[in-house]
């Protein structure tokens, strides 16, 4: 297509070979113009898009304009350059203007917690529902991300604190408007420090320090057994093997080793895949069970097949029942699920197991959290010492043999 002139200095057009605007073939213009000694060229677009030649004068008229004053725009390609800058800070600006205007009670309701009713378990939502809608929403529920500070979560914690709420409980309140931030910065909704992180959480020794005798986890088991075989089988798993719940429900018959009498524990607390060995009575208990699988891949499965999400009422039940928590109000010394970890831990070092083993078995990501059951190994560490005690075996027989 060869270049056709206008009457229009500067402007020209090519037409199309075979599609039509109008009566006419279609026109595709351009201009041409100098610039500080320096031709330049620019390209328009069809006149099916609009373009005619003297819009394209126009346009060139303008550029020769501001190239004469020495201001404004001297070719397209800066006019292009500025409306796409122009495009970016403007959609900055609107970003901005709606992170500032984004109150916390909006993002909790429309973001967070529909995910995390997603993710989470139903005891874990719920709690922060509770949490939400009890402490959080009345202080900074209508506050912007941006407007929130020191002065209102120190108002959270408190009125939590007046109306006799545990440090446990505030700190946990607080952890959930630290995660909320900490998501709403992952999505882009918020830019800045956490004001969580500026303030001091209360804290308390929650560590569990109850665990069962050898006594009262026979009569659980017993129990269990009378009331669901599924619930009877992880409690035993759990007392013999300190798996979590968590990862005992990830338990697939593909982590289960017969042979080796092993498990491999997947995506523990931790992070970091361990194994977990097996008892006589655990992996006989496993092998019925997998003698019973209808082809499910999840050990404990759900009534449908699934995956497990939580550990029935019914443990909770059956302890009430055999009076374990009859008049325990310090929460350290209820009896729960995770007393059954406890009990394994507390069972290895009592019969002297030591503490860097117990670690090991446990899947603690380092020493210091086994640090707690030290002091259950205090009578093999005397009975230790008390070795000192003992004559040595070959003295006592070199005296014999010199007599």
């Amino acid at each position: 297509m060869s270049w056709i002139s206008t009457r229009f200095p500067g402007v020209r057009y090519r037409e199309h070979p075979t599609r039509k605007h109008g009566v006419q073939s279609d026109r595709y213009y351009t201009i041409r113009f100098q610039v500080g000694g320096k031709l330049y060229s620019e390209a328009l677009g069809w006149a099916s898009e609009g373009w005619s030649a003297e819009k394209a004068y126009q346009v060139l008229a303008e550029l020769k304009e501001n190239a004469k004053l020495g201001k404004g725009l001297t070719s397209l390609k800066d006019k292009r350059e500025q409306a796409a800058k122009a495009k970016a800070e403007e959609k900055a600006r609107r970003e901005k203007s709606e992170r500032d205007n984004l109150t916390f009670g909006h993002f909790f309701l429309s973001t967070y917690f529909p995910k995390a009713k997603e993710d989470k378990r139903p005891t874990t939502w719920k709690t922060e529902q509770a949490y939400f809608k009890h402490w959080i929403s009345p202080v900074i529920g209508e506050r912007s991300l941006v407007q929130v500070g020191v002065i209102d979560l120190e108002k959270i914690k408190r009125n939590m604190t007046k109306a006799g709420r545990a440090p446990k409980t505030i700190s946990d309140c607080l952890g959930l408007v630290r995660h909320v931030f900490n998501y709403a910065s992952r999505r882009g909704a918020y830019e800045g420090k956490n004001p969580v992180s500026l303030i001091k959480l209360p804290k308390k020794d929650n560590k569990r320090v109850r665990f069962l005798s050898r006594d009262e986890a026979a009569r659980l088991l017993k129990a269990m057994s009378m009331r669901s075989r599924k619930l009877h089988d992880i409690c035993l798993l759990s007392l013999y093997s300190g798996l979590r719940a968590g990862e005992i429900f990830n338990l697939t018959w593909g982590d289960v080793d017969f042979e080796r009498g092993q498990l491999f524990v997947r995506e523990p607390k931790s992070g970091k895949n361990r194994f977990a060995y097996l008892t006589s009575e655990t992996l006989g208990m496993l092998s019925d069970r997998y003698a019973d699988q209808e082809k499910k891949d999840f050990v404990f499965a759900s009534s449908r097949g699934r995956k497990s999400a939580y550990v029935s009422n019914l443990f909770e039940k059956v302890v009430k029942e055999l009076g374990f928590n009859e008049g325990v109000s310090d929460t350290r010394q209820r009896v729960v699920f995770h007393t059954l970890r406890h009990t394994y831990a507390s069972w290895l070092v009592e019969k002297g197991v030591d503490i860097y083993t117990v670690s090991k078995l446990l899947g603690h990501s380092n020493i210091i959290m086994t640090q707690r059951y030290s002091h259950l190994g205090e009578n093999s560490l005397r009975a230790a010492v008390k070795r000192l005690e003992e004559p040595d075996e070959s003295k006592v027989r070199s005296i014999q043999n010199y007599k």
